[in-house]
């Protein structure tokens, strides 16, 4: 199956009140684990994209095609969108040449009114290549790619002009962050989502920083309008966890437990395993 855009699956999500997960990549087991289990779950499934990771895999294209022949190779027929996760503007643009089927432009940190005119710019773009496109207002807070936010709360009159613009799906400030959540961190702002809900009614909401928050919370989120709901620490803190085991136990120093493919299966089974926990609280399992 091709790389579809998120757009009819986040439609879906928002009518049924469930959300569905994006899980970000970091190589090539990090896809195949994700890919697999989305489908072992038949949910419906977006691949998350920083620009670091897109550097660190030797660039878009390299990601995409990776991802497209993966998808052919493991027989995968649950929807999976391509998205890149707080994409610049030149990124966002990269990202639609090397094939792509979502991009998210990232403009939370511009002026509103740049962040207008360069989100509508890009809206276009993807109309006419039938991709889906993501547009962020209130910076989330903790750190990407560098880039650090305090966890704003998003404006809902700002998070409204954005939502005419025409995009698929809008990130909103809630409180939120990425990373580990501090330990006095006060919780989701339920009132400012659902203050933006009602100036933007069925447009797919997207929360990120999905690491850490309470599962009430999450289900509380989806019913107040969030569609989209993205993971990327939680998966990485499984993954280093059951490496470490693996070699604090001396197993990599047992026959050929040394070889890759082993020493990183333990790995791989935790992040399934969590992409699998996601799914089930997210409520997209069976929803492909």
């Amino acid at each position: 199956m091709a790389l579809v855009s998120a757009k009819e699956m986040l439609t879906k999500a928002k009518a049924g009140h469930y959300a569905v997960g994006q899980f970000n990549i970091n190589n090539l087991e990090w896809t195949k684990c994700v890919l697999q289990t989305a489908q072992e779950m038949n949910a419906p499934v977006i691949l998350g994209v920083s620009e670091g990771a897109g550097k660190y895999m030797c660039g878009f294209k390299t990601v995409a095609d990776m991802t497209k022949a993966m998808i052919d190779s493991l027989g995968i027929t649950v929807p999976v969108a391509l998205h890149l996760d707080h994409g610049t503007y030149e990124g966002a643009k990269a990202c639609i040449e090397a094939g792509f089927s979502s991009i998210m432009f990232d403009g939370s940190h511009y002026p509103i009114d740049e962040n207008v005119e360069k989100t509508r710019e890009l809206v276009a773009i993807c109309e006419s290549k039938g991709m889906s496109i993501e547009a962020e207002v209130g910076s989330i807070g903790g750190e990407e790619d560098g880039v650090i936010g305090m966890g704003e709360c998003a404006d809902p009159d700002e998070c409204k002009k954005v939502a005419e613009l025409g995009v698929t799906m809008l990130a909103a400030g809630i409180g939120n962050i990425h990373g580990k959540y501090p330990e006095n961190w006060p919780g989701l702002r339920f009132d400012v989502l659902a203050a933006i809900q009602e100036k933007t009614g069925v447009m797919p909401l997207v929360l990120h920083g999905g690491t850490g928050i309470p599962a009430d919370q999450i289900r509380k989120a989806i019913s107040l309008g969030v569609s989209k709901i993205n993971v990327n620490t939680e998966c990485q803190l499984a993954f280093a966890a059951a490496t470490r085991t693996y070699i604090e136990e001396g197993k990599d120093l047992q026959g050929k437990g040394f070889d890759p493919r082993k020493l990183l299966a333990p790995g791989c089974e935790a992040i399934k395993q969590t992409v699998r926990e996601k799914i089930e609280l997210f409520g997209s399992a069976d929803k492909a």
